[in-house]
């Protein structure tokens, strides 16, 4: 059976992600860790006008590149994920593991949960030696609703 990591209590001061920017090399400015707090404030999926509206409500004075630059590198340390949302739209979520997992995201309130494997090595194995491919990478996205969501509905 698949693991599923429930979320852990946000790391409000962003301090998982400052380790995560700092091990990697980069430089850690004020800005920085303005959105790495912005980001580890929010519980589930969330979309860069939800940092810039948040650091705006907060007089932070983060710039929207400041942002887009910041979840790009979060992203390429596995710290953050982008997310395709079925609208054709996308947003992010902060991963509480830099290993590969897949996520299970609330279409109603955002919630995210982090899922493992799911079945999937046993599938990516079959399609390489069906193919002759070498899967190099895959994504699963689930979305449905969560059980707060269910309840309430």
């Amino acid at each position: 059976m698949a693991a599923m990591h429930t979320p852990q209590p946000a790391d409000s001061g962003g301090t998982e992600l400052i380790a995560a920017l700092e091990s990697a090399g980069h430089r850690m400015t004020a800005t920085r860790r303005a959105v790495a707090a912005l980001i580890a404030g929010r519980d589930g999926a969330f979309e860069t006008a939800d940092l810039l509206a948040d650091s705006r409500r907060r007089h932070l004075g983060v710039a929207r590149a400041t942002i887009f630059r910041t979840l790009e590198l979060l992203t390429g340390l596995g710290a953050v994920e982008r997310l395709d949302l079925p609208s054709g739209e996308h947003s992010y979520v902060r991963c509480e593991s830099t290993r590969h997992h897949h996520h299970l995201v609330c279409t109603r309130c955002q919630r995210a949960v982090d899922l493992e494997d799911l079945g999937m090595s046993a599938i990516v194995a079959e399609a390489e030696r069906s193919t002759g491919y070498k899967v190099d990478r895959h994504r699963v996205e689930l979305f449905g609703l969560c059980p707060s969501c269910q309840r309430s509905r």
